[in-house]
Order: C-alpha cells, then structure tokens, then sequence
C-alpha cells in the first residue's frame, strides 16, 4: 500500500466527486489537500502557494503526489522541493486551459490574457514525472495547440512536446454509475417523450440550439415533456429564461437536486439532446446514457471516441438541421435503443484496479 497526497485547487462538483471516489474505492492510503471550488482564476494563480503550506504542515512525506490541472505546479514543487526526496509528482488533467472555450465579452480575451492560464499547464506538465488526462480528446486537444501557441512565440520556441506525450496517457474518470441503478418510484409517469437535460447552465453547453430545435418542433406539433436539470449560475444564457417561458407547460420538474432525486429524473428521462461546445469528458452525458437515455450526440469534443462513432454512427449528426433531424426522429420513435454497454467500463468497479496498478511502482 502507498501513500498518497491528492492536491485538488477546485474541491467541488466532478472534481470532489472524483477525488472522494478514489480515496474510498482506492487500496491505498490517499489524503486530500485542497481549496474550495470557487475563484478558478485565482486559483490558477495563487492555489500553488496555499496547498504547499498545506503539504509541508504534513508530518510524513508520501509515495505520490497527484495534482489536479487547477494548479501552478511548477511553484508548488519549488516551494516543497526541501521536502519532496523520492516523491513522484503526477499531475491529472480534467480540462486543459488551452482548449477551454472563451465567452466573445470576456475580459481576458479582450485583453489577450487567455493565453496564460493554458501555458501554466504546460509548465506544469513539465513539472510533472507522469501527466493523465481524462479522455483522448482532452489530451489530444492539449498538445495540438501547445504545438501552435509555442511555434508563434518569438525566439526559444520549447521542443518538448513530443518528451510531454512519451510521459502522458489517457486516465478515464472513474463514476459511481451504478449508484443512479436503484429501486425507485419512476419520476414521471406521463405518455410523451421525456426529454433531458443535465448540465450546468451555461454558454459553453450551448442552450441556444437546445431550446431553438425545440421550439420549431413544438411549432411542427410534436408533444413532448421537459426534466431541465443542472445548476443555474448568475451569468446563465438568456435562451434560458426565453425557454423557461415558452416551455412552461411542458416542463414538469426545473433545477439542480440531490443525488437520489437526480437519479430518478435520469431513469425517467427519454431523450437526451447534446449540443455542447466543450466536454472533456462529459459525465453527465455518460450518467443518462447509462441509465437508458437515448442520446443524440455532436460529432465533435470527446462524444465520437467515447461512444464509438465508427460503430454507432446513428447516434451522431454534424449540422444543426441534422440534430434538428434527429431529434424529430427520437421524439415520434416508440423503439429507441439503449446504449448501456458503451458506459460500463466507466465505473469504478471496472477502473480501480487500473488506478490503483499505476501507484504500484515507486
């Protein structure tokens, strides 16, 4: 058994969940270090300085380090190198700042600051003995643009991407998916179609096209019922509160709640329209899948090699008249398929072992 310090800058949603799962399924002994999950830029910036005095308060030193991407890693290392000896540093990406969609208001595009918070994950990349990403696309995205943000530097233009990739590999998130798969009273009972929707309200989870199919197929006379789930952030889209509205007699339940309501609505749910513009691995998504949702997915982010495009490329469309399309199509279907099996390698009953095998070594 080795000892373990998981350091996570942003303990709260995915991030906590998949931190709290691995150190209750995990053979080893892991403590968490963290922050709250607020203040994501300050944390990128000044995360590293906190967690170090955290870590040099401990009165042993462990096996591993694993750090989250939220983080300045090369200063914690270089405010902890008196203590760190033979430790290994690892460092686990569940999103990359590279290719991290901006909002076109934002400040730091405006002010051209965007561009920093991606190099403090290269730098702390190269601050790490090994690196993981939580699926292909997230690292795969990472270095194609590592790749065109130092070939426009001015001089010095790092050739280490390639030394990166010799130390990276592809680390899945682990899920408690079989927690949703429990003896319940069906949230809904109604005849039509119950269509989902999970995920944080935001611009980047792209509600426009959402809700903008939904009102032309509501003007074709299609009936169909509304589970608007996911948390509701101060600066939430304006299609939300257009949708709210026009939608108001079709929504039968609003809101983010708790994990046992959370899995009813996922078992009663029919449908599940994705129409995002950034997922680096979308647990959501893979939650309703699981649970018999049927998905209608855009062939981009991480859904094709998650949910083998190649092999059910009727899940996925290209266009916005496509979705369109094939969301017509799930609606008046009374034999939607269920995708169940493409989920299972996913829960931590299957992945622990393979976590678990990478801290065997020292």
């Amino acid at each position: 058994m080795k000892r373990i310090v998981l350091v996570e800058p942003f303990f709260s949603g995915s991030h906590k969940s998949w931190a709290l799962e691995f150190k209750n399924n995990s053979k080893h002994q892991i403590e968490i270090l963290s922050l709250p999950g607020k203040f994501w830029k300050w944390r990128m910036y000044g995360s590293a300085h906190t967690l170090a005095e955290m870590y040099l308060k401990l009165d042993y030193e462990p096996d591993y380090i694993l750090a989250t991407d939220m983080i300045d890693l090369s200063t914690f290392v270089a405010l902890t190198r008196h203590k760190l000896n033979q430790t290994k540093i690892f460092l686990y990406f569940h999103e990359n700042q590279l290719e991290y969609p901006w909002k076109e208001d934002s400040k730091d595009k405006k002010f051209k600051r965007d561009v920093h918070y991606g190099f403090t994950n290269y730098t702390s990349a190269l601050s790490a003995d090994q690196v993981f990403f939580n699926s292909t696309y997230n690292m795969t995205s990472f270095y194609k643009h590592l790749r065109r943000l130092l070939e426009v530097m001015p001089d010095c233009r790092h050739k280490t991407v390639d030394d990166l990739l010799k130390k990276s590999s592809v680390l899945p998130i682990g899920m408690h998916l079989d927690a949703h798969d429990i003896e319940i009273k069906k949230a809904y009972q109604g005849d039509d179609p119950l269509i989902l929707w999970n995920h944080r309200w935001e611009f980047d989870k792209n509600p426009d096209d959402f809700f903008n199919a939904l009102i032309q197929l509501k003007k074709e006379g299609l009936k169909f019922k509304l589970a608007l789930l996911g948390e509701v952030y101060e600066n939430a889209p304006d299609s939300l509160k257009t949708g709210l509205e026009i939608f108001k007699d079709d929504i039968v339940v609003t809101g983010f709640m708790t994990s046992h309501e959370y899995s009813s609505w996922l078992q009663a749910a029919d449908i599940l329209p994705v129409t995002s513009y950034h997922d680096f691995f979308g647990i959501s998504v893979m939650e309703a899948i699981y649970m018999n949702t049927y998905p209608i997915l855009p062939n981009r982010l991480t859904y094709p090699d998650l949910y083998s495009k190649d092999k059910h490329p009727e899940l996925f469309y290209e266009t916005y008249e496509e979705f369109v399309s094939k969301l017509r199509e799930a609606i008046l279907s009374n034999n939607r398929k269920s995708y169940r099996s493409l989920c299972t390698d996913y829960d931590w009953n299957q992945l622990i072992k393979t976590y678990d095998e990478i801290f065997e070594p020292c």
